[in-house]
């Protein structure tokens, strides 16, 4: 189970996935090389030994970058693990690296890099708890 982010490039003007026109097609992040290369140089934590699959570790989370073997690179999908609020920061250095927006799955929302902005990641946490409190 985890907590999806999508990063693609969509207008800036756009709340969220609802605000897209309905034929909407986003352009690339770039070429499959760079976009790698932009990770590498900007993520000292990446581990990209798999060049589809890019994977970070930290204190209390855990995140796999589905970045694909297609050349361009259209979009990269995170999946998110853990807890901690210091995640965000990530995402949005993984963001600032490769250009375009962050949609949070969950909310339909984009992120906007404002720390207050939570309650998917949050929402994530607490249905995550509860399933396996069930369990």
């Amino acid at each position: 189970m985890s907590w999806d982010v999508l990063i693609f490039d969509a207008p800036a003007d756009a709340r969220s996935v609802d605000q897209l026109p309905q034929d909407f097609i986003p352009p690339p992040l770039g070429a499959g090389p760079d976009v790698r290369r932009w990770l590498r140089e900007n993520l000292r934590d990446l581990d990209l030994s798999d060049p589809a699959w890019g994977r970070m570790v930290g204190p209390t989370w855990h995140i796999e970058l589905n970045i694909g073997s297609h050349d361009p690179v259209d979009s990269i999908m995170l999946y998110v693990r853990g807890g901690g609020d210091d995640v965000l920061a990530v995402i949005a250095r993984i963001v600032a690296t490769v250009g375009g927006r962050a949609l949070d799955i969950s909310t339909g929302e984009f992120l906007t890099g404002e720390p207050t902005q939570t309650a998917g990641w949050h929402g994530f946490q607490q249905y995550r708890d509860q399933i396996l409190r069930g369990s």
